[in-house]
């Protein structure tokens, strides 16, 4: 059965449906970067709060900039915004249901006067994004906005025709200061610290270089809230939408799958009201950077640490890697002794606890997340939520054993092979520059440390460079599981 509003009544009793007329609902958020993260988490909570009769003009509206971006409007268009939800429990146990708050995509270059006008529309007081760590436009080493940028030149100079998140919203809000309408508040939901400081600082410099007059608005009267998001949400496969049409006979071109867990602190600092979102689960916050970097330097950065020694050893499913107790030892060891240090004082919040419940959601097979996903976009990943700890140790003159390892088995990863010759399909929007970093190990083992924006100084630093040549030459002569029992000092547990 097609999944659309016509069949919502027709579905099988087990699936959750809307508990509320969708014809009623209006939309107050525009939302960029609508895949399967956003569809998990912020749009699943607002449905919470819809379901409860609340925040009925706060449905959402996607919007796509990005080729890829087709493929969500073809899909949510044929099934009037519904998807399917399936949250998979470690103990095998599902909670299915149909997400109804997203009311509406579109795709900007289809036509871009009504994705501005949409941005001006005074009912819209939210735009939120998750356009991963790269779609912020920041140098990785000056920490600028990245003026050099070809689609954002080309946006700077014909801002009439904007085609990236940044001329868009930029578009939308000078239309809104033209006519007399408040401006939104300008929500970030993406895996960077201090995202929506980030977010303020790289969309006033583009409106300050579109505008001197509008760039000082901008900074002075739109929010830019922080926010901490968690929830693995593994990469939708044509497994998933089988299953979901043979349990519960829903034809969904794009349900979701999802972990159990989630979360969502949020700095409470909206210019134009907001959801009652901590009536869904949401913890509002009058600052949020602890809890930021706690997931990021925890979390985050122990799925790089997982990654690629874990593809390089020939495993592929993420579950298989956290239950080798080498792995799960090697990373709760990386979070105890170099990340734990570095993070800020969090009152309430048991860190051990924390530390090993991240194993433990790894672990759950259930939700079958890939080492692939992990490995992908590294160059935006590792100098965000790695080399952060790695400064901040060195600074303080702490131990980086790990941190180093970590970056060393991506040296390792990016050379394009694994331990069994197998080739590697490196996804990462600098594919070729790290691959040819990797390649010249044999003649420089430093080489792939000297890509200074992706490191900044840290190959001119013997106390991290030291134990990557260490790892970098054991992962090359022993592999990957012996690398690892050496750095825990144990014997290596084989696959």
């Amino acid at each position: 059965m097609k999944l659309n509003n016509r069949t919502l009544t027709q579905l099988d009793p087990q699936v959750g449906t809307p508990q509320y007329d969708r014809n009623k609902a209006t939309a107050g958020i525009v939302h960029f970067g609508v895949g399967g993260f956003h569809r998990a988490h912020q749009a699943m909570y607002l449905n919470r709060l819809m379901n409860q009769g609340k925040a009925l003009d706060w449905g959402i509206i996607g919007m796509g900039v990005m080729e890829s971006d087709q493929r969500m409007r073809d899909v949510l268009s044929a099934s009037d915004g519904l998807y399917t939800l399936v949250v998979k429990n470690p103990d095998g146990s599902r909670d299915v249901e149909v997400i109804g708050s997203i009311l509406g995509f579109l795709y900007a270059p289809d036509d871009l006067d009504a994705a501005i006008e949409q941005l001006a529309d005074p009912a819209i007081r939210i735009v939120s994004l998750t356009v991963t760590e790269g779609g912020y436009n920041v140098h990785p080493v000056t920490g600028e906005f990245d003026l050099g940028n070809r689609a954002i030149a080309a946006d700077l100079a014909n801002p009439q025709a904007p085609r990236t998140t940044f001329g868009l919203i930029s578009a939308g809000l000078k239309l809104r200061r033209e006519r007399g309408i408040a401006p939104f508040t300008v929500m970030s939901c993406d895996n960077i610290q201090g995202n929506g400081e980030v977010a303020h600082k790289m969309f006033g410099a583009f409106a300050t270089a579109l505008d001197p007059e509008f760039g000082d608005w901008v900074q002075e009267n739109v929010s830019f809230p922080n926010s901490m998001v968690d929830r693995i949400t593994p990469v939708t496969t044509d497994a998933d939408r089988a299953d979901v049409a043979e349990r519960y006979g829903i034809e969904d071109g794009w349900p979701v799958v999802c972990e159990d867990f989630e979360q969502w602190v949020l700095e409470d600092k909206f210019v134009a009201g907001r959801p009652p979102y901590e009536e869904a689960g949401v913890q509002l916050v009058d600052d949020v950077v602890p809890y930021e970097l706690m997931k990021l330097r925890l979390l985050n950065a122990t799925h790089q640490g997982l990654c690629y020694f874990g593809h390089l050893a020939g495993y592929r499913a993420v579950h298989d890697v956290a239950r080798n107790p080498l792995f799960a030892d090697f990373l709760l060891s990386y979070m105890k002794n170099e990340a734990e240090p570095t993070l800020r004082e969090l009152p309430g919040v048991d860190l051990d606890a924390y530390q090993h419940k991240l194993i433990e959601r790894y672990s759950n097979e259930y939700v079958a997340d890939t080492v692939a996903r992990l490995c992908a976009d590294s160059s935006d990943r590792i100098p965000k939520w790695l080399m952060p700890v790695v400064r901040e140790n060195l600074a303080a003159d702490r131990d980086v054993t790990l941190s180093a390892a970590i970056v060393a088995s991506w040296a390792r990863y990016a050379e394009g092979t694994d331990e069994s010759d197998e080739a590697i399909a490196i996804v990462d929007r600098l594919a070729e520059e790290v691959r040819a970093a990797a390649s010249n190990h044999g003649d420089d083992p430093l080489a792939f440390l000297r890509q200074r924006d992706l490191f900044g100084d840290v190959v001119d630093d013997e106390r991290f460079t030291t134990p990557y040549l260490k790892t970098l030459e054991s992962l090359h002569e022993h592999g990957s599981l012996a690398t690892l029992a050496e750095l825990m000092g144990q014997k290596a547990t084989a696959r």
